[in-house]
């Protein structure tokens, strides 16, 4: 009896290592080993022998941190990274707020459509990366965009959008149309889950519409902007899909405008594919560094306000 009880015991024990195995094997399969591989690339570099020609001209050995020196020293990189700064500074704040401002006004009861007006805020995110960059792209050529055509008919300006700083705009409004959907849906459903009562109890204490927003919703959902704000970075760093599927239309978009689209022009252009695991490594170095950043300070904002 007691062997059959330390075995059941053991089992129950070990259900649930049973139940993630699979995912670890996946995540070791499809995530960790190809980091692993890729930080171990960055570290590697091709030794060339005389012309290069010949079995054993070309020989792959141990570099150090070349690499990564070079990857600092690289102007091409830093200006890309400071191009995807004043990206990441317009597109950020503004998705957010209209984020924020969308899940407010469905939030009330007001509100008509309620149903349909999630769905139609949420839709563009359902538009894959590379067809909503299209689409807007050809949206911003004046020879084929109604917009130019209406602008034209009421002799009214007509900015070229794909050239020098309204590129930045037109770059964050594709970002900006397709990201609120989602993080409009994540802040919605937490003002969703804020007990009735803390709105009853503030409207008996003479509060207005525009001050339980304020001073009730806003702060109530603060853990839900912490995490939109975490994955918007994340994604502003990681920006690819866009103005690589624009260049073709506009000659202001080099191949190298952001950091991941120079790792592929090294990688699959240069055939240096150890310099563009080094740049990859510090990418998702970076990013890392300001999201985990950004967390704790977030979180020590939170333990001061408990502690108050």
């Amino acid at each position: 009896m007691t062997s059959t009880a330390s075995r059941r015991s053991y089992g129950v024990k070990g259900a649930p290592y049973a139940f993630l195995f699979p995912a670890t094997i996946l995540f070791a399969l499809f995530f960790a080993l190809p980091i692993g591989y890729a930080v171990w690339l960055s570290f590697r570099k091709v030794h060339v022998s005389g012309l290069g020609l010949g079995a054993g001209a070309r020989k792959e050995v141990w570099a150090g941190f070349e690499n990564y020196s070079e990857a600092f020293q690289d102007s091409e990189l830093l200006h890309g990274a400071l191009r995807v700064l004043g990206y990441g500074c317009i597109v950020v704040p503004v998705m957010l707020g209209l984020a924020l401002l969308f899940a407010l006004m469905l939030d009330t009861d007001r509100v008509r459509l309620a149903p349909f007006t999630r769905l139609a805020i949420f839709l563009p995110y359902a538009v894959p990366g590379v067809v909503a960059a299209l689409m807007w792209g050809f949206l911003y050529l004046p020879d084929v965009s109604p917009f130019y055509y209406v602008l034209d008919r009421l002799g009214l300006p007509q900015p070229d959008l794909l050239d020098g700083s309204p590129l930045y705009l037109a770059l964050s409004n594709i970002a900006v149309w397709g990201g609120t959907g989602f993080n409009m849906i994540v802040i919605y459903t937490s003002l969703r889950s804020i007990p009735a009562e803390v709105y009853e109890a503030a409207k008996l204490d003479g509060a207005t519409p525009l001050q339980i927003a304020l001073k009730i919703k806003i702060p109530m959902v603060a853990p839900s902007l912490v995490l939109t704000f975490f994955f918007s970075i994340i994604a502003t760093l990681q920006v690819y899909n866009e103005p690589t599927t624009l260049k073709p239309l506009t000659n202001s978009l080099n191949t190298r405008w952001s950091p991941l689209m120079k790792v592929y022009q090294d990688a699959f252009h240069r055939g240096d594919i150890y310099s563009a695991a080094a740049e990859a490594t510090l990418i998702a170095l970076a990013t890392l560094v300001l999201s985990f950043g950004f967390l704790r300070a977030a979180n020590r904002r939170n333990r001061q306000e408990e502690a108050r």
